[in-house]
């Protein structure tokens, strides 16, 4: 720790504190995540394993958030990052939605772009989210947190694959698009309402490998037919409500590919994506609100100014998946 100056911190995750740094000879600014040993015989966590390996394991990428160095401090040790301004969950909290389209195709591709060349590196992330995607002071997006990382065979037959990273991509589609997540539950049960709301109850006949799944049957929801995305983001386009469609299929070997993705029509119609220099960049430590096409707030906002009764969750929402008796 002795090479590097600290500046402040920057916030906290799981496995350990993350700080703002100045290297001393260079004069490089970083962020230098501290992972703590709680106890020595219990060896480093999986997670800060797992984030170290994945990264090592793919070559510098522009898309991809940039491990520096490992080194050991005190009880545990620290992982040097290259030092980004801010997160895709600040520019959404802070823009006045919804983005511009041209903003929301940027954001998608530059994502796109990082997942399709963690998948050609067999990396499947597992924990895609606005707060896990950087944001540079230039406006780069790039991909971070590979804590919940696996290394997956593109000849496995598992369930679980690079499929489930697409539709990762496709919940943040629809956060950009809507302004607030599509499926903005407190927990597993109320999000899993809002995904039923949406897309309908599945059934074998539509997801034949809905069977084969671990906790199947364990409950059960009334049958609902899937709402139109169009009625569901009536200010999107048809080509980015085609995309999007794709993205949130249930059948995870029928979801688009990231690398196939950024081929879609959506990229190529106007508005084009803009250039990142176009972007919002909110500070992290309060920094200046970006400009950001004005749109309407979601019904759902919470708001200090709003009575607390309006900003609640509405039970009527719940209600039709509740089987009766």
């Amino acid at each position: 720790m002795d090479q590097y100056c600290i500046l402040g911190r920057i916030g906290e995750g799981a496995h350990g504190i993350v700080f703002k740094a100045k290297h001393v000879e260079t004069g490089e600014i970083v962020a230098l995540k501290k992972v703590a040993l709680r106890r020595l015989e219990d060896g480093i966590p999986n997670q800060a394993l797992r984030e170290i390996k994945a990264l090592q394991e793919m070559e510098d990428n522009q898309y991809v958030v940039q491990l520096k160095a490992v080194f050991p401090h005190g009880a545990g040790f620290v992982l040097a990052f290259e030092f980004m301004l801010s997160d895709l969950a600040e520019v959404v909290r802070h823009a006045q939605r919804p983005l511009a389209q041209a903003q929301v195709k940027s954001y998608l591709q530059m994502l796109l772009k990082g997942v399709a060349f963690c998948h050609a590196n067999n990396i499947v992330h597992r924990d895609l989210k606005p707060a896990n995607l950087l944001i540079s002071a230039s406006g780069q997006l790039k991909i971070a947190d590979f804590g919940l990382a696996r290394v997956f065979s593109p000849d496995s037959s598992r369930l679980y694959t690079h499929q489930v990273a697409t539709r990762a991509v496709g919940c943040i589609m629809g956060e950009l698009l809507n302004g607030s997540p599509l499926f903005p539950g407190e927990n597993d049960i109320e999000q899993l309402c809002y995904v039923l709301r949406i897309l309908g109850t599945p059934n074998p006949q539509v997801w034949p490998e809905l069977t084969e799944l671990p906790d199947y049957n364990k409950i059960s929801f009334k049958e609902q037919a899937p709402v139109p995305l169009e009625e569901v983001l009536p200010d999107a386009s048809p080509q980015a409500l085609d995309l999007l469609g794709q993205f949130l299929l249930y059948p995870p070997r029928q979801r688009i590919a990231a690398s196939k993705a950024l081929l879609h029509q959506y990229f190529f119609t106007a508005p084009l994506p803009a250039h990142p220099s176009e972007l919002p960049i909110p500070q992290r430590l309060g920094g200046p609100a970006p400009k950001a096409h004005p749109g309407p707030p979601h019904i759902h906002d919470f708001h200090v100014d709003r009575p607390l009764e309006e900003s609640l969750l509405n039970p009527e929402l719940i209600r039709p998946f509740i089987p009766e008796g």
